[in-house]
Order: C-alpha cells, then structure tokens, then sequence
C-alpha cells in the first residue's frame, strides 16, 4: 500500500472516518459476494445434478431488469448497477460450467 501523501496525512478526522466507513463497506460486499457464490454453487452443483443449463437467460433478464428498478430507487447508476450484476452472472455461468464438467 502506498504511503500517505502530506494532503492525506493532513486530512481532517471526518475524512478518516468516511474512509473508514468506505473499508467497511467494501469489506462487508466482498463477504456478501463470497455467501452469493457460494450459495450459487450449491445450485450448479443441483443444475449439474439434474442436468440442466448453466444459464437461464429468462431468470438473467429478469434478474438485471429488478436490478436496474432497484438501482434507481436506490439513487444509482442503472447502468453501472447493470454492469455489475451481468459481470457477477457470468462468473456464476462459468462456476456452473465447471461444476457440471466435473460431475
């Protein structure tokens, strides 16, 4: 990590506690991210089972479009908001794909 610039090392404590508060919250996504995935596995793992598609395109549009109503609501770019899921998704799909090669 690279070492506080003289600005930063002079920042006022409210800027250290937001940023606090940021670390805490990309914490937090990437434990919320890692229970997704692996929630998602245990339903390739049911796909493979079953044999069934990786994708579900209808459950995907489904999914972005609720995503993009939420985004809004929320204050946030729809299409960022969309950006992230798809790329979320296609990591699931391909999670899915390797699972039902090695079933």
């Amino acid at each position: 990590m690279p070492e506080d610039t003289t600005a930063e090392q002079a920042a006022p404590e409210d800027l250290w506690r937001l940023r606090r508060s940021i670390d805490n919250i990309d914490t937090a996504l990437v434990a919320m991210l890692a229970e997704r995935f692996r929630v998602t596995r245990e339903v390739g793992q049911l796909k493979a089972r079953h044999r069934l598609e990786a994708v579900d395109v209808a459950r995907e549009e489904a999914k972005v479009a609720r995503l993009r109503e939420n985004a809004a609501r929320a204050g946030l770019d729809e299409d960022f908001a969309e950006e992230f899921i798809r790329r979320v998704m296609a990591e699931v799909v391909r999670q899915h794909r390797i699972i039902a090669e090695e079933g």
